[in-house]
């Protein structure tokens, strides 16, 4: 018993420590987010920290992931609806927006731990658009001519086109593109 109640307690240490993490780096940004200010945060030492992910970019591809447990694309019966929410928000977390886009490239690296996460990532959610557009053709509410899986891909790839281009400019609209992207595939 006592197994399972250390075993608690650091699920819910690493829990925390996410939940800290998301909150700095939404802040400061990536380059902005040390480790020694989420270990302080936590109040624990940034060896103490690590225990919990092993590296910092382990830490922050775990960030990642619980982002996306938080932003869940279907949480609605209109995924696309549920993509421009969750856009309109990142503009309001451009230091999230910032460590996607970071550790998306780094994880061209096979090498590197956010690789898994972005591959399946992305296979995951070209699945659950490709899905989506296909049963919204089905209903008649989606062009019978477009390419679901194709489709699927060019929404992922304008969703973090736009987001690296709110990067460099802030006033760049993220959600108005991908409504317009949106109206383009109704019949």
């Amino acid at each position: 018993m006592a197994q399972r109640g250390a075993y608690a307690k650091g699920i819910a240490k690493r829990e925390e420590i996410l939940q800290v993490a998301l909150d700095v780096i939404a802040t400061h940004g990536y380059r902005g987010a040390s480790v020694r200010e989420i270990a302080d945060a936590v109040g624990l030492s940034q060896a103490g920290l690590l225990h919990y992910f092993g590296s910092k970019d382990e830490l922050f591809t775990a960030v990642l992931m619980k982002r996306d447990e938080v932003d869940a694309v279907g949480q609605t019966s209109d995924l696309l609806d549920d993509l421009l929410r969750i856009v309109a928000h990142n503009a309001e977390v451009p230091g999230l927006v910032q460590l996607y886009a970071q550790l998306s490239v780094e994880a061209a690296d096979p090498a590197h731990p956010a690789r898994a996460y972005f591959a399946d990532r992305f296979a995951r959610l070209r699945a659950v658009f490709a899905k989506a557009l296909a049963d919204g053709q089905r209903a008649g509410s989606v062009r019978a001519d477009i390419d679901a899986d194709r489709t699927a891909t060019m929404i992922i790839a304008l969703a973090d086109g736009l987001q690296t281009q709110f990067l460099l400019d802030p006033h760049v609209d993220m959600t108005e593109p991908l409504r317009a992207f949106f109206e383009g595939l109704r019949p």
